[in-house]
């Protein structure tokens, strides 16, 4: 039983490098995208009821300024889900990639920054 506890909690636990944190931020902006398209299906359901609801909806959900600062988190979300899945595609097409996690994991943050900060400003704009 203690062995199996050991196993389980050497499983779990924080490990530190950066291929854990890419692991863990993929599976959380993969959650984040299918939540934000089950809350734009259902929004967009709402235009069955009528202009008014759908225009209220819109404006609550898209427009708004708390709306347009998760705009941003979704654009991360997005953005990043993306690479890390091409790096993930690299790394299994090419397995002795594997040794140079860690850099690319790095080059993968720093291409995402570089689309996600003029994008983010671009958004946040009308806010300021």
């Amino acid at each position: 039983m203690a062995a199996l506890v050991e196993s389980i909690y050497k499983g779990i636990t924080y490990r530190g490098a950066e291929g854990q944190w890419a692991w863990i931020l993929h599976r959380a902006s993969g959650l984040g995208i299918a939540l934000f398209l089950y809350m734009h299906i259902v929004s967009i359901f709402v235009a069955a009821i009528g202009p008014g609801p759908y225009a209220w909806v819109h404006a609550t959900l898209y427009t708004s300024p708390p709306a347009k600062v998760l705009e941003v988190f979704l654009l991360f979300g997005v953005l990043y889900h993306a690479a890390n899945g091409m790096r993930i595609i690299i790394i299994d097409f090419f397995p002795t990639l594997g040794k140079y996690q860690r850099t690319i994991v790095r080059i993968e943050l720093v291409l995402v920054a570089v689309v996600l900060v003029p994008a983010a400003i671009i958004t946040l704009h009308s806010l300021f």
